[in-house]
């Protein structure tokens, strides 16, 4: 699959980051923890040359936990400061805080020798769409401050949120990069729903999904829908075969009595995203 999605709003939203980064102190980068490097802006990386760096692993309940210390490992050894946060439940999510000061203490005490004292400091919150920045930052400021939904897109401009006298948040939309060099990112972000379902051949991401959990997760789909799955599969007839057989086993029949594949895609799809396939990481670290 070769997916490229970058609407005309994510042009105009990495404009308004670059001319605002001079205010920002640190950078706050949100990934999805179940595709770590398909997640990570190179955009974001440009942008924030030469300020403090934060990745937060957001989502690390979805993903797989044996994978999950050694993203944060793999980032913390890329010279970033890590934390592993659960935006929807609130996990991680105070310790941010803290991480802000500590990424930023050079810079205080730069302000505190020029004679500056009590000045703010400014974080953006940047990271692709879908990726819960809204959730996190509301779980973090402790209000709904900011619009929140499971599509990519809900946050179309900048917004400044004052979380005490120390910390200034600056939300920024969901932006992905122009073109996607390696096709398993643009797979990977499908999967999770950070492009818009509705440029993406649904069934034929489902195949692609099949073949992975095939390799990496061999039960993942045996133990949810109760179907035998091929130990080795031939890329196009097993896993057509294996849509057919989710139909069957969810009733999705069409007209005729074949077996609704299209619509087994869509419900393999929805339970890998609502994790009732179980938790899957989609890349692992070297």
């Amino acid at each position: 699959m070769n997916l490229q999605w970058y609407p005309g709003h994510m042009a105009k939203a990495k404009r308004m980051m670059q001319e605002n980064i001079k205010l920002i102190d640190v950078v706050v980068e949100l990934v999805d923890a179940r595709i770590p490097l398909s997640s990570k802006n190179p955009d974001i990386d440009a942008l924030a040359k030469n300020k403090s760096r934060i990745i937060l692993l957001n989502k690390y309940d979805m993903a797989d936990p044996k994978y999950n210390d050694l993203w944060k490992k793999h980032f913390e050894e890329n010279g970033y400061y890590v934390a592993l946060v659960n935006s929807k439940s609130g996990q991680g999510v105070k310790q941010v805080k803290d991480i802000i000061y500590k990424a930023c203490e050079a810079k205080i005490e730069r302000d505190r020798r020029r004679g500056i004292i009590n000045r703010p400091v400014r974080a953006m919150v940047a990271g692709i769409p879908n990726v819960g920045k809204s959730t996190f930052i509301n779980s973090f400021v402790g209000r709904a401050s900011t619009k929140t939904g499971n599509k990519p897109g809900i946050t179309k401009g900048k917004q400044w949120i004052r979380l005490s006298n120390k910390v200034e948040l600056l939300d920024t939309p969901g932006i992905l990069w122009p073109k996607f060099e390696d096709p398993r990112a643009g797979m990977s972000l499908a999967l999770i729903g950070s492009i818009n379902d509705n440029i993406i051949p649904m069934t034929e991401l489902a195949c692609e999904l099949i073949l992975f959990l095939n390799r990496h997760y061999p039960d993942a789909i045996k133990q949810r829908y109760d179907i035998e799955v091929p130990k080795i599969m031939n890329e196009i007839k097993d896993t057509i075969s294996t849509l057919e057989n989710i139909a069957i086993k969810r009733s999705s029949i069409m007209k005729g009595g074949e077996p609704d594949i299209d619509k087994a895609a869509l419900i393999l799809l929805d339970d890998f995203r609502s994790v009732r396939l179980g938790q899957i990481t989609l890349e692992f670290p070297e």
